[in-house]
């Protein structure tokens, strides 16, 4: 793709048919070790917990903040292996700045920098819990993008996740609670667009990579 050679993998599996807590995020992350990836670039369809984040939108978070309460798989570092990760920055600016000038570029509607909350699911929040969140000052809420970032980070593979917003959540007087049918649709007008902010990206991305990541 646009002279690079790239890896994809559909983290839920052929058909959709793996749930966000059996995801065997370690696999993936070490297969992608295992092919020389040096960047992940994470798609994923998240809600919003503010309104300036509309369905259609596009954010690059920074932050993240882990409300998983199964016992993912979440590291390399276990099992007589003892390391220590610096976290502080959870995503590569670098990869980051290189989505967003592409996104702009192609006029879409873009937000750099953001928290995304990890929760659980595979159910949607409840009303309290997406009020919660907002009051901590939340941006969006996925869930799947925390552990990744983890096992990226320990891999020293660059990370950054390009969120596509589909919903409000359930927190939006006014907006319909969220459903499956309603992300889908949304998800579906973002398909397109997503494909082009990737293609742009990858024309773009330097050959030698300058970040902390690396050396993690």
């Amino acid at each position: 793709l646009s002279g690079a050679e790239v890896a994809f993998l559909p983290r839920h599996g052929k058909g959709h048919r793996i749930n966000p807590s059996q995801v065997n995020y370690r696999a993936n992350i070490f297969a992608m070790k295992k092919l020389g990836v040096e960047r992940i670039i994470s798609l994923s369809a998240c809600g919003s917990l503010k309104e300036t984040l509309k369905p259609k939108d596009f954010i690059l978070p920074d932050q993240f903040v882990d409300r998983t309460n199964q016992a993912r798989n979440a590291t390399f570092l276990s099992d007589g292996i003892v390391g220590h990760i610096a976290f502080a920055q959870p995503t590569c600016l670098d990869l980051s700045r290189l989505l967003y000038e592409s996104a702009k570029g192609l006029g879409l509607s873009i937000h750099m920098g953001g928290t995304y909350l990890n929760m659980e699911g595979p159910a949607f929040s409840t009303k309290a819990e997406s009020n919660l969140y907002r009051q901590w000052g939340m941006d969006v809420i996925g869930m799947t993008n925390m552990t990744e970032a983890r096992l990226a980070r320990e891999a020293e593979i660059c990370y950054s996740t390009l969120v596509a917003v589909t919903d409000y959540d359930c927190w939006y007087e006014g907006h319909e609670s969220v459903n499956v049918d309603m992300i889908i649709e949304c998800l579906n007008q973002n398909v397109d667009n997503a494909k082009k902010i990737i293609k742009q990206t990858i024309a773009k991305i330097p050959g030698q990579r300058t970040c902390a990541c690396k050396d993690a």
